[in-house]
């Protein structure tokens, strides 16, 4: 099992994604475009993660791989592959099949319920969560559903917090990926942006990860496993 991982900016973690593909003995190989790297060819990967990142899924002008980027991953899709975007990634996921970004309207920080739909509830991936799970959220952007697209989650901040397209390309806008220890790192690293986002988070941070963080771990995990069983070598 291969699987292409892109990273598009400078801290980035696999997290809970990364615990079930070593679970299941994949191989991982990493991309960084937004420092001049090539993108991945996706008939040589069984799989396609793409992840966060600052930038907007349109932010072509500065990041002019990003169009190309949303064309790999249609291609994967296409393909059958198991692909999997979170938070940018599902933001270019959406482009990639003709969706539309909307920029700077849905200000998400934290540990955030997230809400199934119906066909959420029967989807091969997110049926393996509870009801009302929490998950942490950062993020300032959304998109519009493309057209074929299957709406599987919501919550009151944010109506398109996760669908699927095909039969296993997958985008959350939520991370199920940060677990504790990931969340602990942002804080360390990007304090400053935090702050900026939600004044005084940090602060309130050990009382927030006592009350929902392990919910969240366990939900992100069950997540990420489901979507490896999608892979298929």
């Amino acid at each position: 099992m291969r699987v292409a991982v892109v990273e598009n900016t400078v801290i980035s973690h696999l997290g809970q994604v990364g615990v079930a593909l070593e679970e299941a003995g994949a191989e991982i190989v990493l991309y960084r475009p937004f420092r001049g790297e090539v993108l991945p060819d996706v008939t040589r990967y069984d799989g396609l993660v793409v992840l966060g990142g600052e930038q907007s899924a349109i932010d072509d002008d500065l990041h002019p791989y990003l169009p190309h980027l949303a064309a790999r991953m249609r291609q994967a899709a296409e393909a059958g592959k198991a692909v999997l975007g979170i938070c940018l990634g599902s933001q270019i996921l959406a482009r990639a099949f003709g969706g539309r970004n909307i920029l700077g309207q849905t200000r998400e920080f934290g540990w955030h319920r997230i809400y199934r739909t119906d066909e959420g509830r029967n989807d091969p991936v997110l049926s393996a969560v509870e009801e009302g799970f929490p998950i942490f959220q950062w993020h300032s952007d959304t998109f519009t559903l493309p057209e074929g697209a299957v709406h599987l989650a919501r919550n009151e901040a944010v109506t398109n917090q996760a669908f699927r397209i095909g039969r296993a390309a997958y985008g959350t806008q939520f991370h199920f990926e940060a677990s504790r220890p990931v969340v602990e790192e942002w804080n360390s690293n990007f304090g400053h942006l935090i702050e900026a986002m939600a004044p005084g988070w940090i602060d309130c941070h050990p009382a927030l990860a006592e009350k929902d963080g392990a919910e969240a771990d366990k939900a992100g995990l069950a997540i990420a496993r489901a979507w490896v069983k999608q892979i298929r070598t």
